[in-house]
């Protein structure tokens, strides 16, 4: 079992959830549609007034691939080299909401494995949870920019979008826009607008960091204020330099 790390102070964790919007469509969050449908969550979020709205990628970003990669190699045995490149084959389509059982079936033969029921299973299970746990450095950030409007725009398949939802920490974001939800990835621009539409925003209000060049490249594109992470304590500088 993962660790439990941290999590945001109390007083972030209080926060009132009306700025908080799942990207299903029509805004359902909890199993329950809103008022007035897409158009009603948009509204709501609009209403609530903070200086800025601060956008984070999850893995590389919130939480790094040194506390996930390791630990899914050890798993099956290999080096994580070869683990990695099996990783990678086949997770955009995961990413976008693809099947859970094909994608970690491809990963396990990838590295010369049998697909057993058992240890599809238990990958799967680590690699939510894993992803989904905030390490300490992450959960101080999101408490120091509890002010803030804050979500998570992640390219992330349906059951860590899942354990995210879970996760007590995430009562702290006002938006959680995963790929697998919205059909649409990172560096596509219409995942940044489909962002902009959620939280209610104008491309120009947000700030984003991503550990991915490229996907700064669209944000900056799309209006927003984008940089590469560089970690917390950068991320810090930036949000200060911006009048944070």
């Amino acid at each position: 079992m993962p660790s439990r790390s941290r999590r945001p102070a109390p007083a972030a964790r209080r926060r009132a959830h009306p700025g908080r919007t799942d990207p299903h469509p029509g805004g359902v969050r909890g199993g329950e549609r809103a008022a007035g449908g897409a158009a009603g969550v948009i509204a709501t979020v609009g209403a609530v007034t903070r200086s800025r709205t601060i956008v984070f990628d999850l893995g590389g970003v919130l939480v790094p691939s040194s506390r996930v990669i390791p630990l899914l190699a050890a798993e099956l045995e290999v080096s994580e080299e070869a683990f990695t490149a099996a990783y990678w084959t086949g997770r955009i389509e995961f990413d976008l909401g693809g099947s859970t059982t094909g994608y970690w079936t491809s990963v396990v033969e990838g590295v010369g494995r049998e697909p057993e029921p058992g240890l599809l299973e238990r990958l799967a299970r680590i690699d939510a949870e894993k992803w989904s746990d905030l390490p300490d450095a992450s959960a101080d950030l999101l408490t120091a920019l509890r002010d803030e409007r804050l979500a998570v725009l992640s390219n992330a398949p349906a059951p860590l979008a899942a354990a995210v939802r879970a996760a007590e920490w995430s009562s702290a974001m006002d938006a959680l826009v995963f790929s697998a939800e919205v059909a649409l990835m990172k560096p596509d621009p219409a995942i940044y607008a489909r962002a902009d539409e959620l939280l209610g925003t104008a491309p120009g209000a947000a700030v984003f960091f991503d550990d991915k060049p490229e996907n700064v490249e669209a944000a900056r594109a799309h209006g927003w204020e984008a940089h590469v992470w560089e970690g917390t304590d950068a991320a810090r500088e930036v949000l200060g330099r911006a009048g944070g």
